[in-house]
């Protein structure tokens, strides 16, 4: 047993329609249990929406509409009027929904305004439903007394009374209910609020959805559906409104001449001129008088029950009963014909039938029948009528109009919320998916060419298809066919991608490898440079990451920066290919001749790797190889303008260029060249620093300083071997 209950309330692992279901019937417990309690105790409260309230906060607008609405159709069992105040049950549970969204249960000042809005739906609208429900008079439940007394100590008429007194008990019985609904809230176990918000309540992808298109798919169908329901509504409404008009009228008409049958069967036609000139003196006119009396009684729908002889100066009155105090007319009155009457006075002039005739006169709005009385000649000698207050079919119409009113759109409400919840699962959430998952790939698919794959993000792709494939659809109709469609594609995209990156980084990789072999084909020429290149490139990356740390050109030193930097590097010296092998390897001083074309490397250097570029196209990385025509051209210009081969100075020389000459010296001084020994450590950052703000820029040897020590001992562990060479003439 212990077993069993375990299961039924594993929330972690129950299905999402177990859930649902358990939601419900608890709360319609707590919608139905309190009511009752209330109303045993004769509390001035109904306490009838705490579990509509919770439902609402738990799993949302669907299961608290149904609670709401399956409670009163519950305890409309017992009381038939509960039913039909469902449909504001209903509003309350959406309108808690909204709430609970936009956070109103956090604070007392929203929940006064939760609470508020609570009392004017039941207790406004609520007012409204018991005033027609019970014929324009006061209700029968919790409101009533005071409604009663609002009327007879103010004076206020029975809709405002009746209004005033439930928007006042709504108003405590809803805060108490609210309060109440905010305290069991807070002590229900986070495993179950988390198990149906996930199930019941939100779907995460919507509100990403939500920025990515203007006008939702679902929003769509809930405006058509309101659309459709409305007008639905009001056409149903509309016409059962006159049908059941048209079947009251029917109705009293059938009343009126069961009444005047009857009547006509109490008086003798022969006595109806005795009954006139002499009336009461007749000795049966009393008598005739109390039958019809007691026929009218037997009708309570008829108001007034006379017998007219139709003469051309008026209606001559034969019997005319007293009605709710108003003295009847005594006989042989002549009553004036009322304008109403006119296009059929000519027939009843001559003792014909006429249809029933509604009237507005004085007397009020009127359905009269008249029957007429024949002698046993077959004249026609008066006429017997029966007159029923429209007023009663009025009434009558409120009570079945807003009795229709709650339980069609009560019911239509429930039936529209299962369908755009079956719509939102089974088509808006697939397809928001699917969109979601396209529009994801698209997004990074988009933001570079095929030939740049390396910018497009293939791990967000990949993430994106597996959660499309997780989606599931299975609606055996078209939106499964471009489910299927759109994952076949996201997945061969995704394929085709990384295929492609794959292609690409090869293809990078090769690229590289040929430049960089290309770069030490070139320095290989150089005996005396060994490694310089690589190491060159190991200080540029170290010495751009230091200054990153210490916060200095954060504008231009991002990581893609840094990375071109790296691989710019080995390409600064390039333009060696054009000097000679004599100048190169020379073991002496260069000459000054030797040195102008010693310096032509970096105009050379540019020039080849300009031409490279430009006749490359989009085959190559042109970013980076940018910044390698600017290290090839510019590193050995000096920041007080004396370097070459432009004599540029200070930030006109390319950032790139600037730490390359850094680098490019460190190494030329602390490495073994054909003209000299290495230079120590020591040595060589005294040369480095003393260079600062005229060879170098100061900011570059200031991060330097901090990283040299540990670039130098990674470098070379070999016994340091002073050498006075001067680097001014160094063919690095």
């Amino acid at each position: 047993m212990k077993a069993a209950l375990k299961k039924i309330f594993d929330f972690e692992n129950g299905s999402s329609l177990k859930s649902v279901l358990l939601l419900i019937v608890a709360g319609l417990l707590l919608n139905i249990i309190p009511a009752k309690i209330a109303l045993a105790l004769h509390l001035p409260l109904f306490l009838d929406c705490l579990g509509t309230i919770l439902t609402a906060m738990l799993g949302g607008n669907l299961p608290a509409v149904i609670v709401g609405f399956a409670s009163n159709a519950i305890n409309g069992i017992s009381d038939p009027v509960t039913m039909f105040y469902g449909v504001i049950s209903i509003f309350i549970a959406a309108l808690a929904t909204f709430f609970y969204h936009q956070r109103f249960f956090k604070n007392i000042p929203r929940l006064f305004v939760v609470i508020l809005s609570f009392a004017l739906i039941g207790g406004g609208i609520g007012s409204v439903f018991t005033y027609f429900l019970y014929g324009f008079n006061f209700g029968e439940g919790i409101s009533a007394p005071f409604a009663v007394a609002f009327h007879e100590v103010l004076g206020w008429n029975k809709f405002t009374s009746q209004l005033w007194a439930d928007i006042v008990i709504d108003f405590f019985d809803k805060g108490v209910v609210v309060i109440a609904a905010v305290f069991v809230f807070r002590f229900i176990p986070r495993a179950i609020k988390n198990h149906l918000n996930k199930v019941v309540l939100r779907v995460n992808h919507q509100d990403v959805m939500k920025k990515m298109v203007r006008y939702s798919l679902l929003r769509k169908v809930v405006y058509m559906v309101i659309a459709a329901e409305v007008l639905l509504g009001g056409l149903a409404c509309t016409i059962g409104f006159f049908l059941y008009r048209e079947n009251s009228v029917n109705n009293f008409i059938s009343i009126a001449n069961g009444v005047t049958k009857a009547a006509s069967t109490a008086i003798n036609p022969d006595k109806v001129d005795d009954y006139i000139n002499k009336g009461f003196e007749v000795d049966d006119y009393e008598f005739v008088r109390k039958v019809l009396g007691s026929i009218r009684e037997s009708f309570p729908q008829t108001k007034y029950l006379y017998v007219y002889q139709i003469r051309k100066d008026g209606c001559h009155v034969v019997f005319d009963l007293d009605t709710d105090g108003e003295p009847g007319g005594s006989p042989g009155d002549v009553v004036e014909f009322d304008p109403s009457f006119e296009p059929y006075l000519s027939t009843l002039l001559a003792g014909g039938e006429i249809e029933p005739i509604i009237s507005d006169d004085k007397y009020g709005w009127l359905l009269t029948v008249y029957r007429p009385i024949r002698n046993s000649s077959n004249k026609t000698v008066a006429y017997i009528a029966a007159d029923i207050s429209m007023e009663n079919i009025i009434r009558d119409e409120a009570i079945f109009f807003i009795k229709m009113l709650s339980l069609f759109f009560g019911l239509s409400i429930i039936i529209m919320s299962i369908v755009l919840e079956l719509v939102k699962r089974g088509v808006v959430i697939p397809m928001n998916q699917m969109s979601l998952a396209a529009m994801k790939i698209a997004a990074n698919t988009t933001r570079a060419s095929m030939l740049d794959t390396e910018k497009v993000d293939l791990e967000s792709i990949r993430d994106s298809v597996e959660r499309l494939g997780k989606v599931g659809v299975q609606t055996r109709d078209e939106i499964e066919h471009l489910y299927e469609a759109i994952y076949t594609m996201a997945s061969d995209t995704y394929n085709f991608i990384q295929r492609v990156q794959e292609q690409n980084e090869r293809i990078r990789r090769m690229q590289e490898i040929i430049i960089m072999e290309f770069a030490e084909v070139v320095e290989a020429r150089d005996k005396s440079t060994g490694n310089h290149i690589k190491k060159t490139a190991e200080y540029v990356e170290a010495i751009a990451l230091q200054l990153k740390a210490e916060g200095k050109f954060k504008d231009v030193l991002t990581d893609a920066y840094i990375e071109k930097l790296k691989r710019a590097a080995p390409l600064h010296d390039i333009g060696k290919i054009a000097v000679s092998d004599l100048i190169l390897n020379k073991p002496g001083k260069l000459t000054d001749e030797e040195f102008t074309i010693m310096k032509s490397h970096t105009t050379e250097g540019w020039k080849i790797l300009t031409k490279m570029v430009e006749d490359a196209g989009d085959t190559i990385d042109a970013d980076y190889m940018v910044e390698s025509i600017d290290m090839a051209h510019y590193h050995h210009e000096k920041w007080d303008g004396s370097g070459y081969p432009t004599h540029i100075k200070g930030e006109e020389i390319p950032l790139s260029a600037r730490i390359m000459a850094v680098a490019d010296v460190f190494d030329a001084l602390v490495a073994e060249r054909v003209y000299k020994k290495p230079f120590t450590y020591e040595k060589a950052m005294a040369i480095i620093t003393e260079g600062s703000g005229k060879h170098f820029d100061p900011d570059i040897v200031e991060a330097f300083t901090h990283i040299s020590e540990r670039l130098y001992g990674a470098r070379t562990k070999l016994p340091p071997q002073p050498e006075e060479a001067a680097p001014e003439q160094s063919k690095s």
